[in-house]
Protein backbone atom coordinates (compact mmCIF):
# COMPACT_ATOMS: atom_id res chain seq x y z
CA UNK A 1 0.00 0.00 0.00
CA UNK A 2 1.35 3.41 -0.94
CA UNK A 3 1.50 6.11 1.73
CA UNK A 4 -1.23 8.72 1.58
CA UNK A 5 0.25 11.82 -0.12
CA UNK A 6 -1.87 14.07 2.14
CA UNK A 7 -1.27 13.07 5.76
CA UNK A 8 -3.90 15.58 6.99
CA UNK A 9 -6.59 13.42 5.42
CA UNK A 10 -5.84 10.54 7.76
CA UNK A 11 -8.19 9.51 10.47
CA UNK A 12 -9.79 12.69 11.76
CA UNK A 13 -9.13 13.75 15.35
CA UNK A 14 -10.17 16.67 17.44
CA UNK A 15 -7.14 18.75 16.45
CA UNK A 16 -6.25 17.15 13.12
CA UNK A 17 -6.79 19.23 10.01
CA UNK A 18 -7.36 22.46 12.01
CA UNK A 19 -5.01 25.36 11.45
CA UNK A 20 -3.67 27.05 14.59
CA UNK A 21 -5.94 29.88 15.70
CA UNK A 22 -3.75 32.98 15.58
CA UNK A 23 -6.53 35.43 16.18
CA UNK A 24 -6.18 37.70 19.19
CA UNK A 25 -8.80 38.05 21.81
CA UNK A 26 -11.11 41.00 21.22
CA UNK A 27 -9.85 44.24 22.76
CA UNK A 28 -6.18 43.19 22.88
CA UNK A 29 -3.89 45.09 20.56
CA UNK A 30 -0.69 43.31 21.56
CA UNK A 31 0.39 39.76 22.22
CA UNK A 32 0.56 38.66 25.85
CA UNK A 33 3.32 37.02 27.81
CA UNK A 34 2.80 33.38 28.89
CA UNK A 35 1.42 34.52 32.25
CA UNK A 36 -1.10 36.80 30.58
CA UNK A 37 0.77 40.07 31.14
CA UNK A 38 1.62 42.47 28.38
CA UNK A 39 5.26 42.96 27.39
CA UNK A 40 6.96 45.71 29.39
CA UNK A 41 6.47 49.17 28.00
CA UNK A 42 8.37 51.83 29.97
CA UNK A 43 6.00 54.56 28.87
CA UNK A 44 2.82 52.53 29.32
CA UNK A 45 0.54 53.86 32.00
CA UNK A 46 -0.70 51.08 34.26
CA UNK A 47 -4.29 50.48 35.25
CA UNK A 48 -3.84 52.68 38.31
CA UNK A 49 -2.87 55.61 36.08
CA UNK A 50 -5.91 55.00 33.88
CA UNK A 51 -8.23 54.78 36.85
CA UNK A 52 -10.98 57.39 36.45
CA UNK A 53 -10.86 60.31 38.88
CA UNK A 54 -14.31 59.50 40.26
CA UNK A 55 -12.92 56.16 41.51
CA UNK A 56 -10.45 57.95 43.83
CA UNK A 57 -11.23 59.85 47.04
CA UNK A 58 -11.65 63.54 46.32
CA UNK A 59 -8.73 64.58 48.54
CA UNK A 60 -6.33 62.21 46.76
CA UNK A 61 -7.45 63.45 43.36
CA UNK A 62 -6.99 67.07 44.45
CA UNK A 63 -3.50 66.33 45.82
CA UNK A 64 -2.43 64.62 42.60
CA UNK A 65 -3.86 67.43 40.46
CA UNK A 66 -1.83 70.00 42.41
CA UNK A 67 1.53 68.26 41.97
CA UNK A 68 2.13 69.55 38.44
CA UNK A 69 1.79 73.20 39.42
CA UNK A 70 4.18 72.79 42.33
CA UNK A 71 6.74 71.02 40.16
CA UNK A 72 6.62 73.82 37.60
CA UNK A 73 6.91 76.51 40.28
CA UNK A 74 9.90 74.80 41.93
CA UNK A 75 11.69 74.45 38.61
CA UNK A 76 11.04 78.07 37.59
CA UNK A 77 12.12 79.39 41.01
CA UNK A 78 15.48 77.74 40.44
CA UNK A 79 15.81 79.06 36.90
CA UNK A 80 16.00 75.58 35.39
CA UNK A 81 14.74 74.36 32.03
CA UNK A 82 12.96 71.06 31.49
CA UNK A 83 16.02 69.78 29.63
CA UNK A 84 18.31 70.60 32.56
CA UNK A 85 16.05 68.82 35.03
CA UNK A 86 15.79 65.83 32.69
CA UNK A 87 19.59 65.56 32.50
CA UNK A 88 19.96 65.84 36.29
CA UNK A 89 17.22 63.36 37.26
CA UNK A 90 17.08 60.86 34.41
CA UNK A 91 13.37 61.55 33.92
CA UNK A 92 12.64 62.12 30.24
CA UNK A 93 11.82 65.62 29.04
CA UNK A 94 8.43 64.54 27.67
CA UNK A 95 7.51 62.92 30.99
CA UNK A 96 8.49 66.06 32.90
CA UNK A 97 6.38 68.18 30.58
CA UNK A 98 3.37 65.90 31.03
CA UNK A 99 3.82 65.87 34.81
CA UNK A 100 3.83 69.67 35.00
CA UNK A 101 0.83 70.03 32.69
CA UNK A 102 -1.18 67.36 34.51
CA UNK A 103 -1.12 64.99 31.54
CA UNK A 104 0.55 62.25 33.57
CA UNK A 105 -0.15 61.12 37.09
CA UNK A 106 2.88 61.38 39.41
CA UNK A 107 4.39 58.19 40.80
CA UNK A 108 6.88 57.64 43.59
CA UNK A 109 9.67 56.65 41.18
CA UNK A 110 9.21 59.95 39.33
CA UNK A 111 8.83 62.21 42.38
CA UNK A 112 11.81 60.91 44.37
CA UNK A 113 14.52 62.17 41.95
CA UNK A 114 12.64 65.46 41.52
CA UNK A 115 12.42 66.01 45.27
CA UNK A 116 16.18 65.42 45.52
CA UNK A 117 16.89 67.78 42.64
CA UNK A 118 14.73 70.58 44.08
CA UNK A 119 15.91 69.89 47.65
CA UNK A 120 12.43 69.68 49.13
CA UNK A 121 10.73 66.97 51.23
CA UNK A 122 8.68 64.49 49.24
CA UNK A 123 5.51 65.27 51.19
CA UNK A 124 5.82 68.88 50.08
CA UNK A 125 5.20 67.77 46.51
CA UNK A 126 2.10 65.69 47.22
CA UNK A 127 0.51 66.86 50.47
CA UNK A 128 0.85 70.63 50.75
CA UNK A 129 -2.28 72.40 52.00
CA UNK A 130 -4.22 74.48 49.52
CA UNK A 131 -2.91 78.05 49.65
CA UNK A 132 -3.95 79.47 46.29
CA UNK A 133 -0.30 79.65 45.25
CA UNK A 134 1.66 76.42 44.71
CA UNK A 135 4.93 78.22 45.42
CA UNK A 136 3.96 78.75 49.08
CA UNK A 137 4.06 75.79 51.40
CA UNK A 138 3.17 76.59 55.00
CA UNK A 139 2.95 74.06 57.81
CA UNK A 140 2.58 75.97 61.09
CA UNK A 141 4.25 74.69 64.24
CA UNK A 142 4.18 75.69 67.89
CA UNK A 143 7.19 76.67 69.95
CA UNK A 144 7.19 78.27 73.40
CA UNK A 145 3.48 78.99 73.06
CA UNK A 146 3.95 80.85 69.77
CA UNK A 147 2.83 79.92 66.27
CA UNK A 148 5.43 79.92 63.50
CA UNK A 149 4.48 79.74 59.81
CA UNK A 150 7.53 78.98 57.61
CA UNK A 151 7.74 81.15 54.50
CA UNK A 152 10.94 79.65 53.08
CA UNK A 153 11.66 76.08 51.94
CA UNK A 154 15.37 75.53 51.66
CA UNK A 155 17.34 74.46 54.72
CA UNK A 156 20.14 76.79 55.73
CA UNK A 157 20.64 80.41 54.80
CA UNK A 158 18.19 83.16 55.69
CA UNK A 159 14.89 81.83 57.03
CA UNK A 160 11.59 83.65 57.01
CA UNK A 161 8.58 83.14 59.28
CA UNK A 162 5.28 84.70 60.13
CA UNK A 163 4.99 84.61 63.92
CA UNK A 164 1.88 84.97 66.08
CA UNK A 165 2.49 85.76 69.76
CA UNK A 166 -0.63 85.37 71.94
CA UNK A 167 -1.64 88.08 74.36
CA UNK A 168 0.02 87.92 77.77
CA UNK A 169 -0.63 91.11 79.74
CA UNK A 170 0.84 89.60 82.91
CA UNK A 171 4.07 91.46 83.74
CA UNK A 172 7.02 89.11 83.40
CA UNK A 173 10.74 89.41 83.74
CA UNK A 174 12.10 88.74 80.25
CA UNK A 175 14.46 85.81 79.78
CA UNK A 176 17.17 87.18 77.54
CA UNK A 177 18.58 84.91 74.83
CA UNK A 178 21.95 84.98 73.10
CA UNK A 179 22.87 83.01 69.96
CA UNK A 180 24.67 83.36 66.65
CA UNK A 181 22.81 85.13 63.86
CA UNK A 182 21.15 88.31 62.72
CA UNK A 183 17.42 89.00 62.90
CA UNK A 184 15.09 91.41 61.15
CA UNK A 185 11.44 91.75 62.16
CA UNK A 186 8.42 93.71 60.95
CA UNK A 187 5.30 94.17 63.08
CA UNK A 188 2.04 93.47 61.23
CA UNK A 189 -0.41 94.02 64.08
CA UNK A 190 -0.43 94.49 67.84
CA UNK A 191 2.21 96.03 70.08
CA UNK A 192 5.54 94.26 70.41
CA UNK A 193 8.02 94.58 73.26
CA UNK A 194 11.65 94.12 72.25
CA UNK A 195 14.21 93.96 75.03
CA UNK A 196 17.67 94.37 73.55
CA UNK A 197 20.56 94.60 75.97
CA UNK A 198 19.92 97.70 78.10
CA UNK A 199 17.12 98.92 75.81
CA UNK A 200 13.41 98.22 76.28
CA UNK A 201 11.54 99.09 73.07
CA UNK A 202 7.89 99.12 71.99
CA UNK A 203 7.08 98.56 68.31
CA UNK A 204 3.71 99.03 66.59
CA UNK A 205 2.32 98.03 63.19
CA UNK A 206 4.65 98.98 60.33
CA UNK A 207 7.74 99.36 62.53
CA UNK A 208 10.92 97.40 61.96
CA UNK A 209 13.87 96.25 64.06
CA UNK A 210 17.16 94.66 63.00
CA UNK A 211 19.73 93.39 65.47
CA UNK A 212 22.66 91.08 66.12
CA UNK A 213 21.30 88.09 68.06
CA UNK A 214 24.55 87.84 70.01
CA UNK A 215 23.16 90.80 71.93
CA UNK A 216 20.98 89.57 74.83
CA UNK A 217 17.39 89.96 73.65
CA UNK A 218 13.76 88.99 74.23
CA UNK A 219 10.62 89.42 72.12
CA UNK A 220 7.39 89.73 74.12
CA UNK A 221 3.73 90.67 73.82
CA UNK A 222 2.66 92.70 76.85
CA UNK A 223 -0.67 93.82 75.35
CA UNK A 224 -4.24 92.48 75.40
CA UNK A 225 -4.19 91.47 71.71
CA UNK A 226 -2.09 88.97 69.75
CA UNK A 227 0.96 90.28 67.93
CA UNK A 228 1.65 89.26 64.34
CA UNK A 229 5.06 89.87 62.82
CA UNK A 230 7.29 88.83 59.96
CA UNK A 231 10.82 87.82 60.80
CA UNK A 232 13.95 87.06 58.78
CA UNK A 233 16.70 85.20 60.58
CA UNK A 234 20.21 84.52 59.29
CA UNK A 235 21.85 81.85 61.49
CA UNK A 236 25.30 82.69 60.10
CA UNK A 237 24.85 86.40 60.73
CA UNK A 238 23.52 87.33 57.28
CA UNK A 239 22.19 90.88 57.32
CA UNK A 240 19.25 92.28 55.38
CA UNK A 241 20.27 94.69 52.63
CA UNK A 242 17.67 97.36 51.89
CA UNK A 243 18.04 99.25 48.61
CA UNK A 244 15.65 102.09 49.36
CA UNK A 245 15.95 105.54 50.86
CA UNK A 246 15.07 105.54 54.54
CA UNK A 247 12.89 108.36 55.78
CA UNK A 248 13.78 107.91 59.44
CA UNK A 249 16.15 105.67 61.34
CA UNK A 250 17.11 105.55 64.99
CA UNK A 251 20.12 103.56 66.08
CA UNK A 252 20.01 102.12 69.58
CA UNK A 253 23.01 100.05 70.59
CA UNK A 254 23.22 97.10 68.24
CA UNK A 255 19.73 97.57 66.79
CA UNK A 256 18.27 99.78 64.11
CA UNK A 257 14.55 100.59 64.34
Amino acid sequence: MRPDPDPDRRAPGPDRGRAPDRRRAPGHGRASEPDGRRPHDPDHRGHHDDEPDDARPADITAALDAVGGRLRALRQERGLTLAQVADATGVSLSTLSRLESGGRRPTLELLLPLAREYQVPLDELVDAPATGDPRVYARPFQRHGRTFVPLTRRPGGVRSYKVVIPADPTPVTPELQVHEGWEWLYVLSGRLRLVLGPHDLRLGPGEVAEFDTRTPHAILNPGPDPVELLTLFGPQGERLHVRAQQRRSTTTGDATT
